[in-house]
């Protein structure tokens, strides 16, 4: 019990300064080496740091205007660009489809699937006739309208994509349904 009381009282003496050290050279290594990648390589950094990040709003703002900050420029979403998480183009971040509300895994995996077989969509019913409605619900569709992920490939503006949005995705669940029975 003696020996058992002896090394309690070690370790509790070792906790008190030792702990903190182990901790400090971990966070000081980390730090060196995100300011190290901040200025060499600052893109990369800031699409993993947004990454982590994705449905934190305010660290999210807070990473861009850190990122605008230092001449990065956030793109918008873009349906020929855009991965679930954000990635560098030009040294620019583009936003990730991830951390649009009412964009999920499945429908982002679907159209990246689908852009990287068939290649660029071209407009926006060339985007419904191509990907699957079963994956890309009319929801998703209005949440990528409204954040302009169409904006690069169609020339109709935001307004009209949504008024035409039911017309549109009952034509491309036809021409698909008609694909599949051949």
């Amino acid at each position: 019990m003696k020996k058992a009381a002896e090394l309690f009282d070690m370790m509790a003496k070792f906790a008190q300064y030792g702990f903190n050290k182990s901790h400090a050279v971990a966070y000081a290594l980390i730090a060196y080496q995100t300011t190290v990648l901040k200025h060499y390589d600052p893109a990369p950094l800031f699409a993993a740091l947004l990454g982590t990040e994705m449905n934190n709003m305010d660290k999210i703002t807070m990473y861009i205007n850190d990122a605008r900050s230092i001449g990065i420029e956030i793109l918008p979403p873009d349906i020929n660009e855009s991965l679930y998480l954000f990635n560098v183009i030009d040294n620019n971040i583009r936003f990730g489809m991830g951390a649009i509300k009412n964009v999920g895994l499945g429908p982002v995996n679907a159209i990246i699937a689908e852009r990287e077989e068939n290649g660029p969509f071209t407009g926006f019913i060339d985007f419904c006739e191509r990907v699957s409605m079963r994956s890309c619900n009319k929801r998703t569709l209005e949440a990528l309208i409204k954040v302009g992920a169409f904006d690069e490939c169609e020339k109709m503006n935001r307004a009209s994509l949504l008024e035409n949005l039911e017309l549109v995705t009952t034509y491309a669940s036809k021409k698909q349904q008609e694909r599949e029975q051949g």
